[in-house]
């Protein structure tokens, strides 16, 4: 959130990138459903029709909300986005109350729940839960986004319009939604005609078909043109044909690096996490956000070199309590590649980070995946490899995607995330917002662990297979050791 009232730049493609169709068409298998999700512990429950005016400006402000998925004529083109005509506003914000004592295990285990529940996908891919009840007069919000809509950092950009930094924040101008609907259809079906317009609701399926081939045909003629181009020149410069054959070979690098599919650093990975289910479980810790950042400095990394460090940390003392010593753990992390500040779309790559089997000294296993960190994420060149084999896999039939999905995520032994919150208070509609619980999509693999900074504190969630991580308590106390150990190490008590 910014202190700031300048509104962030919208930046919402017509057409799913090949990066979120894939997600699109992965979640077709539940194992793999890409959906983030986060529960907001308030200090009192929020003032729902005003949290509900604030939504209803944000749904008129930003297209994607209103908007629901239209597919291409079967694989040939990538989905795109239209107005949902029976928008039903009441659908998407909600207001339920915790049965008592309405104690935070409750409200964790309810967040699950509502996160299993699988999005409609005829309606606009987004919901938000104001859940009163819980103990000490608090009250919490739920909210759920499809991967699709935009990813973690574009959803903390896009709740600037419904937090503010101040509890008694004016209340916004009402609108007319139903008359913002009305004008977005009539809008877009008097574009439909039109050269190079999208097919929306109401298309017919010749139409589709004419625009989904136009795409594949679009495409294929940029590749070509682009090495015709490249070749065309050399002639004249010969430098350019070496910078195109560098060029090509960075990417490459960069697919093999990320991917892991010819990596000979690649751990075997957790015989003890190799079973997989829909289960999930929500666990979390809170560190002082103070302390993280002191003994990163100390040790000579980030704040995130000390999440992901001490996560590796308590997976291998996890093993350790159950006398197992794996080769190595398989871990992710995400590299950002977004290039401004705008609100929407998907800028990200997932990289594969191998972790050693075992540690002696805390100080020594931090450096060891920081520098292994650091190696991973240089390899990412541009977009990362995730959107160049979308636009491949996207071709293929759903079942073999999805079986290469899940074969990649089994090889992966538990998925990191970092988001910045604000550094400052803030306020959902007359409640003082105490924590952020994120739970980042587990999709295949035993465990999502993401982290989110807010006023001065770290608050890490682990949203994680209760069948492949069969004592969910234990591995929340192994974390807590773990992190307590590494800033230890770093110079900083948590005990003191």
């Amino acid at each position: 959130m910014s202190t700031t009232t300048r509104p962030r730049e919208l930046r919402f493609e017509q057409k799913m990138s090949d990066a979120e169709a894939l997600m699109w068409n992965i979640e077709k298998d539940p194992w793999l459903n890409p959906s983030g999700a986060m529960i907001s512990i308030l200090d009192r429950p929020l003032d729902i029709e005003l949290f509900k005016a604030r939504i209803r400006t944000a749904v008129a402000e930003i297209p994607r909300l209103r908007e629901r998925v239209v597919p291409g004529f079967g694989r040939l083109s990538p989905p795109t986005w239209a107005t949902d005509p029976e928008f039903d506003f009441d659908y998407h914000v909600r207001h339920i109350a915790l049965p008592a004592p309405g104690t935070e295990r409750q409200l964790l285990d309810l967040a699950t729940r509502l996160y299993e529940d699988p999005f409609d996908r005829t309606r606009p891919l987004w919901m938000f839960i104001s859940i009163d009840g819980l103990e000490g007069g608090r009250g919490a919000v739920f909210s759920k986004m499809h991967h699709t809509v935009t990813d973690g950092i574009g959803a903390i950009r896009l709740s600037e319009r419904y937090i503010e930094a101040e509890r008694e924040a004016p209340a916004p101008e009402s609108v007319d939604l139903d008359q913002v609907i009305a004008d977005a259809v009539a809008e877009e079906r008097a574009d439909e005609d039109k050269p190079g317009g999208a097919s929306v609701d109401g298309a017919s399926p010749l139409d589709s078909l004419r625009r989904s081939l136009g795409h594949v045909a679009r495409r294929q003629a940029g590749f070509a043109r682009r090495a015709v181009g490249e070749v065309a020149t050399w002639s004249g410069d010969p430098l350019l044909a070496r910078e195109f054959a560098e060029e090509m070979i960075d990417t490459t690098k960069s697919t093999i690096g990320q991917l892991g599919s010819s990596d000979s650093e690649a751990p075997s990975g957790s015989e003890l996490w190799s079973h997989r289910s829909r289960r999930r479980r929500l666990e979390t810790i809170s560190l002082p956000l103070d302390a993280v950042k002191s003994a990163g400095k100390t040790l000579g990394g980030s704040i995130n070199d000390v999440f992901v460090a001490g996560a590796a940390m308590g997976a291998l003392d996890y093993h350790k309590k159950r006398g197992v010593t794996p080769e190595g753990l398989n871990a992710s992390f995400v590299v950002s590649t977004r290039a401004d500040s705008a609100i929407g779309g998907n800028s990200f790559t997932p990289t594969k980070l191998p972790i050693p089997g075992s540690y002696k000294s805390a100080r020594k296993f931090f450096v060891e995946v920081r520098d292994r960190m650091t190696e991973r994420r240089e390899a990412v060149s541009g977009g990362g490899a995730l959107g160049g084999l979308a636009g491949v896999a996207n071709l293929l039939p759903t079942s073999v995607v999805t079986q290469m999905a899940r074969a990649q995520a089994s090889s992966i032994d538990f998925a990191t995330s970092n988001l910045r919150g604000a550094w400052f208070p803030t306020f959902m509609s007359g409640a003082a917002v105490e924590r952020n619980i994120v739970m980042g999509p587990v999709a295949g693999t035993p465990m999502n662990i993401t982290t989110m900074s807010y006023n001065g504190q770290l608050d890490i969630g682990f949203f994680m297979d209760p069948s492949a991580i069969e004592d969910p308590d234990d591995l929340r106390e192994c974390m807590l050791a773990a992190y307590t150990q590494l800033l230890a190490a770093g110079g900083v008590d948590l005990d003191g």
